[in-house]
């Protein structure tokens, strides 16, 4: 057994997958979530306990844990394989280079962060540090929260971590790919990217530095955060700070808090508020919504109070909102963020402010009532203009019904002229982003077959041969995958039937392996065999029934067009398959 295969037997598929989505049980071995891999408001994706196999019947992602974990995190095959081995404590083997581009070019990449984490962290523990040392106390982080979070100092000169690269024998397109280097405007040489800079490494959702913010430690500096650039690794808009402590928080607290800097997530994990998140440095686009949404179905939003903090949180709701998101919003008294609260009120008072936060639509009705004169008709107006299209992003039509209602009472309107906009404008509307595509019927006896075929070896013993020496029709749906079940034999394996089959194939067995799941009971071992026996001996007899027509209607043509040498051809091709079948029926086939 080769490594990947070890790994796959070794790890529960539905264990991995629910730390990352959440996942509820289906009936029988199956399992359902949201699909992480499309925007869709109703779950398609399914996970099978049994074939330790996943399949999403509306985008029609599917495979292992391994393709999972790969297609998720953007990794190599041997990328993945390493984060699960590692996660589940499986021994590598000895030999674990790997020879593809991008796998060495990413493991330089990695390599780099850790090492530029290491002189980073050093350098805040030494006599160079003091000053963010100092900074750090003030506002409330303490040597624990500095370890946990990793945090580190890069120095003025600009030539620390350059010449530590360059020791462990990074050349110049290496320190290009990396993005803690850049070269100088006049071609001679490169400098370090962060200087001076309070630094705050970013992880991915396995624990993994791909990144780093700095924070400017004097006033004269900007700009005052300096984030990495886009590299292999990091992607902005596909991270959310924290996130891989924050996982188990949220599902624990039935929510994530959003907030919008480092210190909010880092000061609130410190007061054992564990489920905050953050952007990395950018406004919140709707990929960063998608990953909270795979957690948890209830997001707190808890911005800065001001101007640029309002703005952001009503920009936020639309976007949580268009993910069918439950969004409450919390402004914390004083004009504190959510670090300095914590720090100076504690982390209960923060607790305590959290469970009253109010749902986003009576935080948007205060907003509006602040900006627009309620007194005349021309303000409520003006009101209802500002709150509909947030309420008209809401997917569930009986909720923008409710809402609605509350809203014409805070209005003073009239809700069914309320109602009458929304079917001007956004009534009905179908989720965005659901993937439909063709799906081809499998006739009954085809599937049951199969599905005999991968649920036991007994029926794989015994209808493998017999199926081996079949002639199955072109009609045959699924004639790649039972050819492929009956060319391997004993060494049957589903991912190796997997590898073997084109995509039209690959999607048809997907579904076949997942369908009907809740209905499946466990059938006796000799029935299954028996059972794909019969279906085999119908298979072969519609074959050759389709195979005489087809002779018979070619014969009937040549005679019609005068070719009579090729009319007595297919005559006797015809009785030579006549014999064929008087064989085939001695064997037991027929």
């Amino acid at each position: 057994m080769d490594f990947a295969s070890h790994l796959k037997s070794s790890i529960d598929i539905v264990q991995v997958i629910a730390e990352r989505i959440k996942l509820q049980r289906a009936g029988g071995h199956a399992f359902k979530g949201l699909c992480p891999f499309h925007q869709e408001k109703t779950p398609s994706f399914t996970v099978r306990a049994d074939r330790q196999y996943f399949y999403c019947f509306g985008c029609h992602k599917k495979g292992s844990v391994i393709d999972f974990v790969m297609e998720l995190d953007g990794l190599t095959f041997w990328e993945a394989c390493v984060a699960l081995a590692e996660r589940n404590g499986i021994p590598l083997p000895k030999r674990t280079e790997q020879s593809d581009a991008r796998t060495k070019q990413r493991a330089g990449i990695f390599e780099a962060h850790e090492l530029a984490q290491e002189l980073y962290r050093n350098a805040l523990r030494g006599s160079n540090g003091a000053e963010a040392r100092a900074y750090l106390a003030k506002r409330g982080v303490t040597p624990q929260m500095v370890e946990e979070f990793g945090l580190g100092l890069a120095d003025r000169t600009g030539q620390t971590l350059l010449r530590r690269l360059q020791q462990k024998g990074f050349g110049p397109e290496q320190l290009r790919d990396t993005g803690l280097v850049f070269e100088k405007e006049d071609g001679s040489g490169f400098v370090d990217r962060f200087r001076g800079r309070l630094m705050f490494p970013i992880q991915n959702e396995m624990g993994k530095i791909i990144g780093f913010a700095g924070r400017a430690l004097a006033e004269e500096q900007q700009p005052k955060y300096l984030n990495s650039p886009e590299t292999e690794l990091y992607h902005k808009s596909h991270v959310l700070y924290n996130l891989h402590r924050a996982r188990k928080p949220m599902r624990d607290q039935s929510h994530a808090i959003l907030v919008e800097g480092y210190m909010d997530v880092i000061g609130l994990w410190g007061g054992g508020v564990g489920e905050a998140v953050a952007s990395c440095g950018t406004a919140l686009v709707n990929q960063q919504v998608r990953i909270l949404r795979r957690h948890t179905d209830t997001v707190v939003v808890n911005f800065d109070p001001d101007t640029a903090g309002v703005t952001a949180t009503e920009r936020s709701i639309d976007m949580l909102l268009e993910e069918g998101l439950r969004i409450r919003v919390l402004g914390l008294p004083g004009g504190l963020d959510p670090d300095e609260f914590v720090q100076e009120h504690g982390a209960d008072a923060y607790r305590e402010l959290l469970k009253k936060a109010p749902r986003y639509f009576d935080w948007l009705a205060d907003r509006a009532r602040a900006r627009f004169d309620f007194r005349s008709a021309e303000g409520r107006v003006d009101a209802l203009k500002f709150l509909l299209p947030s309420i008209q992003r809401l997917p569930d039509k009986f909720e923008r019904i409710a809402v609605a209602n509350d809203l014409a009472h805070a209005l003073g309107l009239d809700a069914g002229m309320i109602l009458e906009q929304f079917r001007k404008s956004a009534a009905e509307r179908s989720a965005p982003g659901k993937v439909k595509a063709e799906e081809t019927e499998i006739p009954a006896v085809e599937r049951l077959l199969l599905r005999s075929l991968l649920g036991s070896a007994a029926a794989r013993e015994a209808a493998g041969p017999l199926l081996a020496e079949v002639q199955l029709g072109e009609g045959t749906v699924t004639r790649a995958i039972l050819q492929g079940v009956a060319s391997m034999g004993e060494q049957f394996s589903l991912d190796h039937l997997m590898g073997r089959l084109e995509e039209r194939d690959r999607n048809i067995l997907a579904r076949l392996l997942f369908a009907d799941e809740g209905n499946q009971e466990a059938a006796d071992e000799q029935v299954l065999a028996d059972q794909a026996v019969e279906c085999v001996r119908k298979l072969a007899s519609a074959g050759r029934e389709s195979e005489y027509a087809a002779l018979k209607a070619r014969i009937t043509a040549a005679e019609k067009s005068g070719n009579l040498s090729e009319a007595l051809a297919l005559s006797e091709e015809l009785a030579r398959s006549g014999q064929g079948t008087r064989r085939r029926r001695s064997t037991g086939v027929e």
